[in-house]
């Protein structure tokens, strides 16, 4: 470029009108940029991600203003719908140019099927070191990476302080508190704990506390990777004390029934004490404007406490790098989506925090930017766990995923015993592996 204009300036310094209609006539011959139309699919509606959703329109907005020859046309969805529909266009292989996807597991197929393209050249190109160490490597499979992530959650309980302070309880340290917090709650006629169970992803949450708080790291992870049996006793232990939650009214009514969202609610609406989420709800606790003041003001989080003479500890945190965008192996504009995805992530590290209180998984230097007291006290729990466990659904392979979805809402709804819940992943897990 710099040649260019030095030979530009030349010219022009030769001839005064030459250079002009020279640049005039190279302007009218220049070969314009070719239309291009990205087709993005997301699960960030309006309605339930207000935040997310306005950073998306505005990374959009600004990506297209650099790029006039580009669209970015936008189909949103919320997330049960997204993943229904995700299946059925990979089925046909008409995935949208950009999508997201979760790790791991869910992953997999979709990569060994040839639907999703490889990002390393993005990666070790302009995205080189720009994430969080262990982010990425969730979204590889043999050695490439698949897909960018766009969060990094953990998932608190969330609680009501206002309610807590009401019935004169306190934040638990140990089990054994979360316990008479539950019993209080319930004999005030108040519902100790916010859920929608019938997504069943939410109820995975709490089986996979309790798992980790009675046997530590290694059973669940063991029995996913099939180097030990689903059977093992702290798994079913950890069946068995979901079925007792239910038997003590720790959850809001119908339950089982309601999605996510209709369960967040309760919360949110001070129906319910208690609520086990991702961190990807801190904005609706923290930035929202639509969200009461008094009411974010009345949020505080406790780490899923221990178990008496259990192996898990309280800086073990189910979580993980959340959503990430893949490229369809099969777009006609992959060139043009990788250049997006690539815009997309950097821009969304660089606005989420501020304007939406997300936690991105790219790296970014928080340490001049004012953010909610409990947005800091998050993060630093993340710097300072000592595991993160990813989801379970994520982890196994589709169908495996499937029984255990199937299962938890089993499980809360007392429709097996917890022999059968584990007996049942066993088996799925086993038939999965020979897949």
């Amino acid at each position: 470029m710099a040649f260019t204009l030095l030979i530009a300036a030349a010219l022009a310094g030769c001839s005064p009108t030459g250079g002009k209609k020279d640049a005039a006539l190279s302007a009218a011959t220049a070969p314009k940029a070719e239309k291009v139309t990205i087709n993005f699919m997301h699960l960030w509606p309006a309605a339930s991600s207000k935040q997310q959703n306005a950073i998306v329109n505005q990374i959009i907005d600004e990506y297209q203003k650099a790029n006039p020859n580009v669209t970015v046309k936008q189909e949103i969805l919320e997330n049960e719908q997204y993943k229904s529909k995700l299946k059925v266009l990979s089925a046909s292989n008409q995935l949208p140019d950009v999508g997201m996807t979760w790790a791991a597991g869910f992953l997999e197929p979709y990569v060994r099927g040839g639907l999703f393209a490889s990002l390393d050249d993005v990666k070790n190109g302009s995205q080189k070191d720009k994430f969080v160490s262990g982010t990425t490597e969730a979204y590889a499979i043999d050695g490439q990476t698949y897909a960018f992530p766009v969060e990094l959650n953990i998932t608190p309980v969330y609680y009501n302080k206002a309610i807590f302070a009401k019935y004169g309880l306190q934040a638990p340290k140990t089990y054994e508190d979360f316990l008479y917090i539950v019993k209080t709650l319930a004999q005030q006629n108040v519902a100790p704990i916010a859920l929608g169970n019938k997504d069943r992803w939410t109820g995975s949450f709490w089986y996979m506390y309790l798992a980790n708080r009675f046997g530590g790291n290694e059973p669940l992870k063991r029995a996913v990777d099939r180097s030990a049996s689903f059977e093992e006793p702290s798994l079913i232990r950890a069946a068995k004390e979901i079925v007792n939650l239910v038997d003590l009214n720790a959850f809001n009514k119908g339950f089982n029934g309601l999605s996510n969202d209709e369960g967040k609610s309760e919360f949110m609406n001070q129906r319910a004490a208690m609520f086990l989420t991702g961190t990807w709800e801190l904005p609706n606790f923290t930035t929202n404007p639509d969200v009461p003041k008094a009411f974010k003001d009345n949020v505080g989080f406790f780490k899923f406490p221990t178990v008496t003479g259990g192996k898990g500890d309280e800086n073990s945190w189910v979580g993980g790098p959340g959503v990430g965008l893949f490229v369809a192996e099969n777009s006609k504009v992959k060139a043009e989506a990788k250049k997006f995805v690539a815009y997309f992530v950097e821009q969304w590290g660089k606005v989420s925090v501020t304007d939406a209180g997300v936690i991105p998984a790219t790296k970014v230097d928080t340490s001049r930017v004012q953010l909610p007291k409990l947005y800091i006290d998050l993060l630093n729990e993340l710097n300072n766990a000592s595991s993160i466990t990813l989801f379970a659904d994520v982890q196994m392979k589709p169908t495996a995923a499937e029984t255990h979805l199937n299962m938890i809402q089993a499980i809360f709804g007392k429709a097996v015993s917890p022999e059968e819940f584990a007996k049942k992943h066993e088996e799925a897990l086993n038939k999965a592996a020979k897949e």
